[in-house]
């Protein structure tokens, strides 16, 4: 029926364990959640609903309950390198990425949807965002990512791909419009942007020219406090590791 690819199999059994893995031994630091209301609340959010009509604030009660503190300094966003982003902030040890909040970590690397007028999952396929805008998914990451920005505070790391195709700050794309705006201007000292390319290249963008230069610019433009690096070395021997 549809193009995408149908929810994950055992959905349930991996949410709700991901959700005790997070709070007992990834970040027990944020306290005690209830991780079958979690599900529930998650699941409530597009199940028995048309699947290309659910909302970001479908998700706001899964959001409410599974919310907690993000560290200051640690909050690391990004464009086109999903799985680099993984490893550098390495759960939470060096940065906190949206996958590293218990809200993210939930949905990470997982698909999901429903049918109309059932309680059932769709297991044969799921809308792509091509096909609908408001599916069960993209309205996940929507709101995960609106959550993570007004959540995020001191110093603010954004790893941009240097060799992406359709550039390294994509418009539209969930930074420019989804977390860029909602930045709690008072509470974000210095945005640090990092630029870094694959490492068979290509050399496609740097700091100060193309979309980085259009990046850096709106964000002056709001007053931010803005610095570029590019091929930022951490990155580079993560890089040259894998």
């Amino acid at each position: 029926k549809w193009k995408g690819e149908g929810t994950t199999k055992n959905l349930e059994s991996i949410v709700t364990g991901r959700c005790y893995d997070y709070i007992r031994i990834v970040n027990p630091g944020v306290g005690e959640k209830n991780c079958s209301e979690i599900w529930k609340a998650f699941k409530n959010a597009f199940i028995n609903k048309d699947p290309c009509s659910i909302l970001p604030q479908d998700y706001e009660l899964f959001i409410n309950l599974s919310l907690h503190t993000i560290p200051p300094n640690k909050s690391l966003f990004w464009e086109n390198n999903q799985l680099l982003v993984n490893s550098f902030a390495g759960r939470g040890r060096r940065y906190m990425s949206v996958a590293d909040t218990l809200f993210g970590f939930l949905g990470d690397f997982l698909n999901w949807c429903g049918q109309e007028d059932s309680t059932e999952l769709d297991y044969e396929s799921c809308p792509t965002t091509e096909e609908c805008e408001n599916n069960a998914v993209e309205s996940f990451w929507r709101m995960a990512s609106v959550t993570y920005a007004q959540h995020s505070s001191g110093v603010i790391h954004v790893l941009l791909n240097g060799s992406a195709v359709g550039g390294a700050y994509p418009v539209p794309g969930f930074f420019a419009d989804y977390e860029i705006p909602n930045l709690q201007k008072d509470k974000v000292s210095q945005i640090v942007i990092w630029v870094v390319d694959d490492i068979e290249g290509p050399d496609k963008e740097s700091c100060g020219a193309h979309t980085v230069e259009v990046l850096q610019n709106r964000l002056k433009n709001l007053g931010y406090d803005v610095t570029c690096d590019d091929n930022y070395k951490p990155v580079m021997l993560l890089l040259c590791l894998d």
